[in-house]
């Protein structure tokens, strides 16, 4: 194989090495971000399980709240009936006393209502504050994985750049041209193997001639039909070479 070719072949393999890890390392700050928000939405149905408590709360305080004052009313009104003179006032008291007492008996009755809904609602909100203790401590697990992996990464692909400009710099410069103008039109694929009389990129038969030129590998040679560089692989009969080392022993 063409010296230059055989070092274009290890140019593109770093390549794909680089763009994998460019990649993944643009990818990783994407995915903390993504975590950060499943854990942002934890934590907003955790509040949001604390803001029903807080209202069941809050409401069953403010019916306690009418309760005392319902009680202090009747109080005062009972203390008024022993000053009344005539029957009719009397009964208006009562009537009154009656009203309260049935207001009092409603809010009471809410109450109830509000203790049975806080049952859940509690039950809720420690359940949800569990989940997202340990869904933080999760979340900071996989960030500093994450952040570790990145690091890796960057190192890997710091030397795999040093790597690439080394063999760049044993490349004749107007090969090295060529190499990157094809390299940027087929994204990091410069080079094919022409396997049975065909590219192995886009799977174009080559002429004959063309194909017999390039099995001699005394130049480098470019598909006619995507514009890559073609390395000749000829298919390895692993069957008939067994035959023939039998034969010969």
């Amino acid at each position: 194989m063409l010296q230059e070719l055989a070092l274009a072949l290890r140019l593109q393999a770093l390549d794909r090495k680089i763009v994998s890890l460019e990649n993944e390392i643009a990818t990783l700050p994407k995915h903390i971000s993504e975590i950060e928000k499943r854990l942002e939405a934890h934590t907003r149905r955790l509040e949001a399980d604390r803001s029903a408590l807080a209202a069941n709360q809050r409401d069953r305080k403010k019916l306690e709240g009418d309760i005392q004052l319902h009680q202090q009313k009747i109080s005062k009104l009972r203390d008024q009936m022993m000053s009344v003179k005539t029957n009719e006032q009397y009964q208006a008291f009562q009537h009154e006393i009656a009203y309260v007492e049935a207001e009092i008996r409603k809010s009471e009755d809410r109450i109830l209502d509000f203790m049975e809904q806080s049952e859940p609602l509690e039950k809720n909100v420690k359940v949800a504050e569990t989940a997202l203790k340990a869904e933080q401590k999760e979340v900071e697990a996989e960030k500093t994985r994450a952040r570790e992996r990145t690091k890796i990464d960057e190192q890997a692909l710091s030397e795999q750049r040093a790597e690439r400009q080394k063999i760049a710099g044993q490349m004749d410069a107007k090969f090295y041209a060529e190499y990157e103008r094809v390299r940027k039109k087929t994204k990091n694929t410069p080079i094919a193997d022409a396997t049975e009389g065909r590219c192995g990129a886009c799977q174009i038969a080559l002429r004959p001639q063309f194909f017999q030129d390039l099995r001699r590998q005394d130049k480098i040679m470019f598909c006619e039909s995507c514009g890559r560089m073609l390395t000749y692989n000829p298919v390895v009969d692993v069957a008939s070479d067994v035959a023939a080392s039998q034969q010969m022993a």
